[in-house]
């Protein structure tokens, strides 16, 4: 019997005669190098990722928390997916083997939610505007108005728990977190989806609006009963006016005449004009 221990001398070693055995010596030591690579590797994970946490930013007018990693973090996340790669693919990796595809799912999930997590709060964030504040696009767009409604509620919920967990990893592992992204995304592509064939059947109607950023036609669509409200969109579709000389007068207002931006004139109308209809 062969003990490892203080007692051990060079002669012990010698008498062993390992030059005979120099292959299997050589694996084992190889794969005892890889093995404690390894070890060091994952110890480094587990201490690290059980501190992470997204960062939050409040979103405006309201008291949702909008979450993402921040960019050094998931610098951190990309390189750490490519060593538990490495590892899941070294032979010595059998030791190992659950505790690397542990982390190889773990990290691949935080990397998709994150992901996932910017592109429905993008999403939302943008629709939420148009879909619960706007008369206009609740009245042309009912049914995905409706839908919008359901998804503003589960949307305000998944990123209420994110605010609650934290720490990515845990909030990540969640099984239910994925596919709750994943409907949401769905749900909103359908919304953002009717809202584009919306706005086209607005262009139709009215050509000037194609030399119109989309954003600005959602605000301009979204206050069509207030004239006053897009006097800062005039230019953008009128050649030449800057904006309108309004009379308040009842429901709506009569333009008096206009402000050129080609210079500072001002045209009188010949007759004052009542703003009806959109």
């Amino acid at each position: 019997q062969f003990v490892v221990d203080a007692k051990l001398t060079l002669r012990d070693i010698y008498n062993l005669n390992l030059n005979k055995y120099a292959e299997d010596v050589e694996e084992t030591t190889d794969q005892a190098k890889q093995e404690a690579k390894m070890e060091k590797t994952l110890t480094k994970l587990n201490e690290t990722w059980k501190d992470i946490k997204f960062n939050f930013d409040m979103h405006k007018g309201s008291d949702v928390q909008m979450f993402k990693l921040s960019e050094e973090n998931f610098e951190m996340l990309e390189e750490n997916q490519q060593q538990v790669s490495a590892m899941l693919s070294n032979r010595f990796v059998a030791f190992f083997e659950v505790e690397c595809t542990k982390w190889n799912t773990s990290l691949a999930n935080i990397s998709e939610i994150n992901n996932l997590a910017g592109e429905v709060q993008r999403s939302w964030s943008f629709l939420e505007n148009l879909f619960i504040h706007s008369e206009e696009v609740k009245k042309e767009l009912p049914k995905q108005a409706e839908l919008f409604v359901g998804v503003d509620k589960e949307v305000k919920r998944i990123l209420a728990d994110a605010y609650v967990k934290q720490i990515a990893l845990i909030y990540c592992d969640q099984v239910w977190v994925n596919k709750a992204f994943t409907k949401v995304q769905e749900q909103l592509t359908v919304c953002e989806k009717a809202l584009q064939e919306f706005m086209d059947s607005k262009r139709t109607a009215f050509p000037r609006f194609y030399f119109v950023a989309q954003a600005d036609l959602l605000d301009i669509l979204s206050n069509g009963n207030a004239p006053a409200k897009i006097q800062q969109h005039m230019p953008k579709i009128f050649q030449a006016i800057e904006n309108l000389e309004l009379k308040e007068e009842g429901v709506r207002p009569f333009a008096m005449g206009m402000h050129t931006n080609v210079g500072t004139e001002y045209v009188v109308f010949t007759n004052p004009l009542k703003l009806m209809g959109k």
